[in-house]
């Protein structure tokens, strides 16, 4: 990347996994003066943002006051978390293979996750998906298939937002929650609501281009 960046305006990273993902784009980003942007996890943080401000505009909350629940700390997952709470969210809580990440967990962490457990989580739950989702206004799911059970649905606040972006198969199928969630969305086209990076890229690399912008910056 490095050496071929002087003939280009931009570079997009795709398909590596966490949490080299991480490493490799800080690296890049400190040491060349073009954009530097991870499909996998700002693309799909800038759908999920915009998609969750305009289910705030349906169900009117507010997004300090949202319990979020997180199934997938991944690249998305991190990624996606991080833009939401410089939105505004303040309780996230994030769920992988081994449970709920939370500050002092010792099994199955790396340093995205660590970086994750210690600005998520307020409370320090460390309890089941399922025990999480009561109460919960959003479900962000950035994982595998069929993960989420639809009576889990029904335990979570009124008007809830329930977005299943795993593709091909969602975490939960949406036809299995209607009437259950206020918003549902999926990653796919061929359900109402697609949330997926392909709806941003390559607008927001033009913008990048067209501003002559050095970074792409949360904000």
């Amino acid at each position: 990347c490095k050496a071929i960046a002087p003939g280009f305006g931009g570079i997009l990273l795709e398909d590596i996994s966490a949490p080299r993902c991480f490493e490799i784009e800080d690296r890049l980003r400190e040491e060349l003066d073009i954009p530097v942007f991870h499909d996998d996890q700002h693309g799909t943080a800038v759908v999920v943002l915009a998609a969750l401000m305009n289910s705030l505009k349906i169900v009117k909350k507010r997004p300090e006051d949202l319990k979020v629940c997180v199934l997938g700390v991944g690249a998305s997952g991190v990624a996606c978390s991080k833009i939401m709470m410089n939105f505004g969210v303040k309780n996230v809580i994030g769920f992988d293979r081994q449970g709920a990440v939370y500050r002092g967990r010792k099994e199955h962490m790396n340093t995205a996750k660590e970086w994750f457990a210690d600005h998520t989580n307020p409370e320090g739950f460390d309890g089941t998906l399922e025990e999480a989702l009561e109460g919960a206004d959003m479900f962000l799911g950035l994982s595998g298939p069929n993960l989420l059970n639809p009576s889990w649905v029904d335990k979570m606040a009124k008007d809830a937002i329930v977005f299943a972006l795993a593709n091909p198969v969602p975490e939960v199928m949406p036809y299995d929650i209607t009437g259950k969630a206020r918003v549902i969305a999926t990653g796919r086209s061929d359900f109402p609501n697609q949330i997926n990076n392909v709806l941003c890229f390559p607008g927001l690399f033009r913008g990048a281009l067209d501003a002559g912008a050095k970074q792409i910056t949360e904000e």
